[in-house]
């Protein structure tokens, strides 16, 4: 790949005195007597084992019985054996060692409902109800290995459930809670569920949405699913089958306050976390005790520096893997974790800030899709709310634009608080590449990659390259990788360890510029190749967004007989305006202006929504696929599969 890099960005926060000298990534570096972040970089990717062994020391991570090993490697770079003969729970390092101790008193996990309740578990009150749902998974005659399903709003008690199948050695299956019936079965009939954790319904803007019947379609075609639990959330009227159902307030306020945590070998199954493909059916990434967890609040620490005492929120759903990843990591950490179950615009614009203020997070997760939608409400719904709370922004699952980041960054956070940008995935159990508290940043930029990645980023040919744009890989194990995919492990060499020896190739564009600032810049099978230029679709789609009138938009290649391929975009309307054939050709001379009369877009056309994920991803295949007729694929990730039709109809 030839095509230069150049994002022409400028350092836009420097960390002040304050960040750098109280933040982990410093207490890390000095407990080892590294100078700078590039040496801990050095030493973190060329000697991984002793960067592991560091980490679980830094995170006290505690063994029942130490592991012999940190790193074996004789089955290959693709299939690493971690913590050799560890013995470990992770729940014992999320909830048991705390109790006794004067963290059982401190907040764990706050909560507010779209119609305005609000919750807070203590550590010590966090413990107590994972141990009753512990025991009543027990009584109904699930236990170690048994995968369990939950699909449930976000409410506490999701965290619950959670915690309580990892406690007693279960498999967790995390859903979007947005997935239709067949989502749902697929997921849970390739795991062999036995139960599932579901709620009667949930709040959004005002209304109540059912969730019940989606589950019982569902269990219906699951043969091994024994037991449902079925949680009380909306008030809405739902059939129980007997024998089967079990109401959570029926069945869990009544068990023992104690129980005992499964003994788990430290590489055992945690967790199966699907994720949809371009084709087939979705894919299973396998996570274990001593992986994802450990990766989350590694990258929570690092990246986010959250402490004992603080509050982190994300944005998300537990079926996305960001919803575990919150659990997680600030339970590792002793911090508090914020959830929120409802629209975040709602009632008002200023929904969000409101909480900020109320429940004062320090660290806030969200999205550039939102950024975007919030921005033309102005500065007054944030204004009003003091968010003195906040020390950091932070942002995954799609690129940024720079218009919408310098919005967040210099009004939101009055150009004091980076929006620490994070980026790798479900497979990763987090980041490649992320911000931290002590390096410099430029918009839409990571600082560098998260230590004991070794990132890098190749051309076409393998070559490692700077100041271009090329495959982003990774070239070193690292405990959070996935274990292979459930029941398919050759389609986990084939997706990653196929292309170059010994390489895990990411599937995104990325770059890094001379300063050493990292950009990532979409899917790489997303790439428009025209007249043997290489593009990414964020850079078109930053053009088009600069324009007021265009909230939103998704570039795709389609085929050229000449060309390779041609450019078409999809532009969603910012409110209050509407499309016209002036604004068409306006946008037209803006690519061309930009990029060259020989990039210039075949078509233009406006839709009023491009179909997204629940983290906010806009899957672009499925705009190609929809726009050239063809099959989209999996469509369950979709919050908006409405969406596909009206590009389908739009061409």
């Amino acid at each position: 790949m030839s095509d230069k890099f150049d994002f022409g960005g400028e350092i836009v926060w420097e960390p002040p005195p304050d960040y750098i000298e109280n933040a982990n990534l410093t207490a890390f570096m000095r407990q080892h007597g590294l100078a700078d972040f590039d040496a801990l970089m050095r030493r973190s990717t060329e000697d991984v084992a002793w960067f592991t062994d560091a980490v679980l020391k830094f995170l006290d991570i505690r063994f029942y019985q130490p592991y012999s090993q940190v790193l074996d490697l004789s089955d290959g770079i693709a299939w690493p054996r971690w913590c050799v003969g560890g013995k470990m729970n992770i729940v014992h390092n999320c909830l048991d060692k705390y109790s006794g101790t004067p963290a059982e008193g401190r907040a764990a996990l706050v909560w507010e409902g779209e119609e305005g309740d609000t919750r807070t578990l203590t550590y010590g009150e966090l413990y107590r109800q994972v141990n009753q749902t512990a025991n009543a998974l027990r009584e109904l005659g699930l236990g170690k290995g048994d995968a369990i399903g939950i699909y449930m709003p976000m409410t506490p008690e999701i965290v619950v459930a959670l915690l309580a199948i990892a406690k007693i050695g279960g498999v967790i299956l995390p859903l979007f809670s947005g997935y239709g019936v067949s989502a749902v079965v697929t997921r849970l009939a390739d795991a062999d569920a036995k139960a599932l954790f579901t709620a009667d319904g949930f709040l959004r803007r005002g209304k109540p949405v059912a969730m019940k019947p989606t589950a019982d379609q569902a269990a219906a075609q699951v043969p091994t699913l024994q037991h449902m639990i079925v949680l009380n959330r909306a008030g809405i009227e739902t059939p129980m089958q007997p024998g089967r159902d079990h109401w959570w307030h029926e069945l869990i306020p009544r068990q023992s306050e104690q129980a005992a945590t499964e003994i788990t070998a430290a590489e055992d199954r945690l967790m199966i976390i699907y994720t949809s493909g371009t084709t087939g059916r979705p894919k299973g990434a396998v996570h274990t005790h001593c992986g994802f967890p450990v990766k989350a609040a590694q990258d929570m620490a690092f990246g986010t520096d959250v402490h004992p005492g603080q509050v982190i929120y994300w944005m998300t759903d537990m079926g996305w893997m960001m919803g575990p990843w919150l659990v997680f990591g600030a339970l590792i950490l002793g911090a508090a974790f914020f959830i929120y179950d409802g629209a975040p615009d709602f009632p008002g614009p200023d929904r969000l800030w409101s909480m900020v203020a109320r429940h004062k997070l320090t660290t806030l997760g969200l999205s550039p899709t939102l950024v975007r939608a919030l921005i033309p409400h102005g500065e007054a719904p944030f204004r009003k709310h003091d968010l003195s709370s906040l020390r950091f922004f932070a942002s995954t699952g799609e690129p940024w634009n720079p218009g919408p980041w310098m919005w967040l960054f210099e009004n939101v956070g009055q150009g004091k608080r980076p929006i620490i940008n994070y980026s790798g995935g479900t497979e990763i159990s987090g980041g490649i590449v992320m911000g931290n508290p002590i390096l410099p940043l430029k918009a839409c930029a990571f600082s560098g990659p998260c230590p004991g990645m070794a990132a890098d980023v190749f051309d076409e040919d393998g070559n490692s390259v700077t100041d271009q744009v090329g495959e982003l890989v990774i070239k070193a194990p690292w405990i959070g990788m996935t274990r292979g995919f459930w029941r398919d492990p050759d389609r986990y060499l084939e997706t990653y360890w196929s292309r170059w020896e010994n390489v895990w190739v990411h599937g995104d564009f990325a770059a890094r510029d001379s300063d050493g600032l990292w950009y990532i810049l979409g899917r790489s099978d997303d790439t428009i190749k025209i007249a043997g230029k290489r593009l990414g679709p964020a850079e078109v789609e930053s053009i088009l967004v600069q324009h007021e009138e265009i909230m939103e938009a998704a570039a795709i290649g389609v085929p050229h007989p000449i060309k390779g391929s041609e450019l078409v975009v999809f532009c969603v309307m910012a409110p209050g305006y509407e499309p016209c054939e002036d604004l068409r050709a306006e946008l037209r001379q803006m690519l061309v202006n930009a990029m060259g009369k020989p990039l210039a877009p075949r078509e233009i056309l406006f839709v009023s929504d491009l179909p997204k994920t629940r983290n906010a991803k806009v899957m672009r295949r499925m705009v190609r696929a929809a726009y050239l007729g063809q099959d989209p694929g999996d469509t369950s990730s979709l919050v908006n599969p409405e969406a596909v039709e009206e590009i389908r109809k739009a061409r």
